[in-house]
């Protein structure tokens, strides 16, 4: 089975900030209002980010409206796969679809 771009999110999210226990956070929720990451995490989320999806991420695009939710962060993933050239569309999805289509 395929996991999706929010699953593998969620995913690094509760394995590295809450101990492995889902606390039940929605897609939409906040990281920073509700004290799930801190500036900190942020950084490590966009570390995250780049290595699992062979993207950089500048530094005017750390913002909220791209890095505080699941919901977030898996549009703006969207948006740069999609923006980068069919090569490195096709790389990434190599890699994130381990193959499958």
């Amino acid at each position: 089975m395929q996991t999706t771009i929010p699953q593998q999110i969620r995913s690094f999210i509760i394995d590295n900030f809450l101990l492995g226990q889902d606390s039940g956070f929605g897609d939409s929720d906040s990281f920073l209002e509700g004290g799930i990451i801190d500036s900190t995490g942020v950084l490590q989320l966009v570390a995250f980010l780049e290595e699992t999806y062979g993207i950089s991420v500048g530094d005017d695009e750390v913002t909220p409206e791209n890095m505080d939710s699941i919901d977030n962060v898996s549009a703006y993933l969207r948006r740069k796969l999609s923006s980068s050239d069919e090569t490195e569309g096709s790389a990434v999805r190599e890699r994130v679809t381990g193959g499958k289509a």
